[in-house]
C-alpha cells in the first residue's frame, strides 16, 4: 500500500533511553506524538506484564502481546489501522485495537490485565514494538497505522 499523503514516518518516538525495566523504563510517545509515557517489562508478574505508566495511571498488558502483535502484523502483511479506544467503547473492525480484544487472538480475548483499563492497547503497545525495531508506526494527529518491519 502506498504512503498516505501527509503521513509522517520517523524513527521510534523515544523520549529517553531506558532498558525496559522498573528501574530504567523506556520513555516513549503515543503514535500521535501528543503524550509521553513510560513502559517496562515485569517478568515477576503472573502473567508476565508490559507495564505502561501514563501520568498516575498504570496499565498492564500481557507481555506476550509484543511477540503476538509482531507475528500477527507479519501475517497481515500490510498497513493496519491502530483504532485505539477505551475499554468501554467498541473497537473498529480490522484495527489493532479490535485484534487485541478478539476471542480469536492467541490469548482468546483482552491482552489488558486491569478491568476498566484494558483498552488503549493500540495507543501504547505499538510504540514499544516500534522502539524494539519490530514495527513501523505512523505519527499523524489521527488515524495512524502500523506494519511489521
Amino acid at each position: 500500500m502506498a504512503k498516505k499523503p501527509g503521513t509522517k514516518r520517523s524513527p521510534a518516538p523515544s523520549t529517553g533511553g531506558g532498558q525496559g525495566t522498573l528501574a530504567s523504563p523506556w520513555g516513549l510517545k503515543t503514535p500521535s506524538l501528543q503524550a509521553a509515557f513510560t513502559a517496562f517489562r515485569d517478568d515477576t508478574a503472573d502473567p508476565c506484564a508490559l507495564v505502561v505508566q501514563v501520568g498516575k495511571t498504570e496499565l498492564r498488558y500481557q507481555l506476550r502481546c509484543l511477540d503476538d502483535l509482531a507475528t500477527m502484523l507479519k501475517t497481515h502483511g500490510d498497513w493496519m489501522p491502530l483504532g485505539s479506544a477505551d475499554e468501554q467503547k467498541p473497537a473498529a473492525d480490522g484495527t489493532v485495537e479490535a485484534w487485541a480484544r478478539s476471542p480469536s487472538n492467541p490469548v482468546g480475548g483482552w491482552y489488558g490485565l486491569k478491568k476498566g483499563l484494558r483498552g488503549r492497547f493500540a495507543n501504547y503497545v505499538p510504540p514499544v514494538l516500534e522502539m524494539l525495531g519490530l514495527a513501523e508506526v505512523e505519527h499523524n494527529a489521527k488515524h495512524n497505522r502500523m506494519r511489521a518491519r
